[in-house]
């Protein structure tokens, strides 16, 4: 039997600055100004390990917002707890490529040096370039924050691993209706992300940055990742926004009401609100019905168009 493990891309420092180093030594590491040995401090859940160390890390890095020591303060614990030993982690060279490892030891202080909290490694001979990965995977791989989980991709890393060419790749998500829509919906994602300040929430919210890099996009929380994290312009109301992606009416509002639930308990500041949007390509008698006691939520339709103009 095939065994399970999980595939992660991770920052070796920031722009991943100590790739060469973390490849001659054998490890990857992390830091998030949190200088102490966390070998007694490693809760099995990421959510304990968020309420003792948020505090720490907010004292650490003043001026920085409880979302950020949120997104920080759990891939601190995704690389030293969450992280199991035979994983493995995909780290971007900074030329186009990814270098391969396994994790082998559990989590290890090291005082001396950059990135502190530190795993072994045992790094793959080669890389897997990013011209050769479908545009899902790339988009995944090359996401902003230090830490991203890419096991959905298992077999095409695999692939690519072997040297051999990935199969196109279809979605496993037993909760979507339409593959049609949901395909649609996940480029989607992007172009909302970039074309942000364009539309109709972006008068009015911020998709969530720290030091001029959004993270945002894919927030973690614990019931999935926030598709887009936005906050108002008067810094008072934090945005859910979740793209139905073909699935049903009931699955995608109970989810943004799951996420509403984590981003207050977890994120917001004493004087901040909590809303969602569900974007969709059309909607429906369930969503109605759905949203008619969800006054909190909103919904946005969105429409496609393509042109081809001869010249």
């Amino acid at each position: 039997m095939k065994t399970i493990r999980n595939y992660y891309r991770i920052f070796a420092g920031a722009k991943s600055v100590h790739t060469q180093e973390c490849r001659e030594q054998g490890f990857i590491g992390a830091d998030w100004g949190i200088h102490q040995d966390l070998t007694n401090h490693l809760p099995d859940e990421w959510k304990t390990f968020n309420h003792q160390f948020i505090p720490i890390y907010l004292e650490a890095n003043p001026g920085k917002s409880r979302v950020a020591a949120g997104l920080a303060c759990g891939m601190l614990h995704t690389v030293c707890k969450g992280m199991l030993k035979g994983d493995i982690i995909l780290c971007p060279d900074g030329a186009g490529g990814y270098y391969v490892g396994e994790v082998a030891s559990d989590y290890y202080y090291h005082a001396d040096g950059p990135l502190q909290h530190r795993r072994k490694i045992n790094w793959y001979e080669g890389r897997l370039l990013k011209d050769d990965m479908s545009q899902h995977l790339k988009n995944s791989a090359g996401s902003i924050g230090t830490v991203s989980n890419i096991t959905k991709y298992a077999e095409e890393i695999d692939l690519l691993i072997e040297g051999k060419q990935p199969p196109a790749l279809i979605h496993t998500n037993e909760d979507v209706e339409d593959p049609s829509v949901f395909a649609l919906e996940k480029h989607l994602e992007d172009f909302l992300v970039v074309n942000w300040k364009y539309t109709e929430l972006g008068k009015y919210y911020d998709i969530f940055t720290e030091d001029g890099e959004i993270v945002g996009q894919q927030y973690p929380s614990d019931t999935g990742p926030i598709d887009i994290l936005a906050i108002s312009k008067d810094q008072n109301t934090l945005l859910v926004v979740e793209l139905k992606k073909g699935r049903a009416s009931d699955v995608v509002v109970g989810q943004v009401q799951r996420y509403m639930g984590y981003v207050q308990d977890e994120l917001a500041e004493t004087h901040q609100t909590v809303k969602g949007v569900i974007i969709a390509l059309e909607d429906d008698l369930r969503l109605k019905r759905a949203l008619s006691v969800a006054p909190n939520i909103d919904f946005y339709r969105y429409q496609v168009s393509f042109c081809l103009h001869q010249t």
